[in-house]
């Protein structure tokens, strides 16, 4: 990683922390995004459903309603049935009435006439020649023949009001026929009417079951959306507080090096930064003697100041030294102190800051691997890490910093292998 981040690498460390939680906050905001997808989808299936149940609801609001019309009609059929029973009973009396009756005059009829062959029609004849005169002759064989014209017509009014009679009791058994075919048409009708409003409340009742579930399914999605924004919040509130935590720390950090600076110019006690002699003699700052960071490896590729940007986005001024090493290799705290970062960045990958008071701090960037945390105490030759080429990076390397008066030193001054 390159050093013109590094001169504010306090504040970085919190940007660091608060960064991982803001990806959360967004994963989270993902999350209730495709919660929202869902329930949408499940919603508009409720619609369907409901749009389905209500079809159904109306349909068989029209079946009853062509039931009720279809038990009209067969009240109406019953009661036409029963009149034309009753039409049927009555005829079939007037007929046995009419047949009784005709009977009766067809034996009256047959007594006369056998009475007249009896008597040889002798008593009709002396009737005729006892006769005072001829008007009561011929009014008394009048009289005859009105008797025989009356018996004859009395027969034929008889014969035809007992056939006019069967003739509309055959009638009234073919009408009743056919009424109870048609209340047996119409019995069948009423069924399959009540089979297909039976299926229907089925339907009913299965898109009812269905909406029921899609309705559970809705409300757990409204549970993990609350879950979810409650979620939000708290890291939200996190965010916050770790916040104002790091910036609390920036700034006690600021304040102690504000002080060590001046109880150190108070004292007298002043470190050349500009020294580039490349001795390799352990110095000390103020009281801190530091090690070497790297033991497998003493090769410095790039040195502290100008240089030109090894790759795109590193800085063309190096605060810091370069130790090529294995990836893996061991890096140890060059001296004792206080692990204030132990983070990623995108510039710097893994890296580790440390605390030695008055001030005063060392960076080991591009870490392979993170052994130490935050808070952590180390001993000077401490494996704290180990190497590796992460962030901005060309190779496999350590990048080390010194860090003393609120501004980069070059090591050079104060380590060598």
């Amino acid at each position: 990683m390159l050093a013109a981040m590094l001169g504010t690498i306090i504040a970085m460390s919190s940007f660091q922390t608060v960064y991982a939680t803001k990806q959360d906050v967004e994963a989270a905001k993902k999350k209730v995004s495709s919660i929202e997808e869902e329930k949408k989808k499940v919603q508009a299936t409720i619609k369907n459903l409901e749009g389905l149940k209500n079809d159904a609801a109306a349909y068989v609001k029209e079946l009853d309603g062509s039931l009720t019309k279809l038990e009209g009609e067969l009240d109406q059929l019953s009661a036409q049935i029963g009149t034309k029973e009753q039409e049927i009973s009555d005829t079939g009396v007037a007929l046995e009435q009419a047949k009784e009756t005709e009977n009766k005059q067809y034996a009256d009829m047959k007594l006369r006439i056998k009475y007249m062959y009896e008597q040889g029609n002798t008593s009709y004849i002396d009737m005729l020649f006892q006769s005072a005169d001829m008007v009561q002759l011929m009014n008394r064989a009048e009289y005859i023949n009105k008797i025989s014209d009356y018996d004859r017509k009395k027969m034929d009014e008889y014969e035809e009001t007992r056939q006019t009679i069967a003739d509309e009791e055959q009638k009234l058994k073919t009408d009743r026929e056919a009424l109870l075919t048609m209340q047996e048409q119409t019995k069948a009708k009423q069924e399959s009417v009540r089979t297909l409003r039976a299926q229907k409340n089925k339907e009913m009742q299965n898109y009812a079951s269905q909406i029921d579930t899609a309705q559970g399914q809705v409300d757990q999605y409204n549970a993990d959306l609350s879950a979810q924004e409650n979620k939000i919040k708290q890291i939200e509130a996190e965010i916050r507080r770790k916040e104002e935590e790091e910036r609390k720390k920036a700034e006690a950090a600021r304040k102690a090096e504000e002080e060590a600076r001046k109880k150190a110019e108070a004292a007298g006690k002043k470190v050349s930064a500009t020294d580039k002699a490349a001795s390799y003699n352990v110095a000390s700052l103020g009281n801190i003697s530091f090690k070497w960071p790297c033991p497998s490896s003493s090769r410095i590729s790039s040195g502290f100041g100008g240089r030109t940007s090894p790759t795109k986005g590193a800085s063309s001024n190096h605060q810091g030294i370069d130790i090529p090493a294995s990836t893996g290799a061991a890096i140890t705290a060059a001296a004792s102190g206080t692990v204030v970062v132990s983070t990623y960045s995108y510039s710097a990958g893994n890296y580790i800051m440390i605390s030695h008071g008055g001030g005063v701090y060392t960076v080991y960037m591009h870490c392979s691997q993170l052994l130490a945390s935050e808070g952590q105490t180390v001993k000077q030759g401490q494996t704290i890490a180990k190497v590796g080429s992460t962030g901005y990076s060309t190779g496999s390397h350590l990048h080390f910093g010194i860090r003393s008066g609120g501004r980069y030193v070059n090591p050079q001054s104060y380590v060598s292998p």
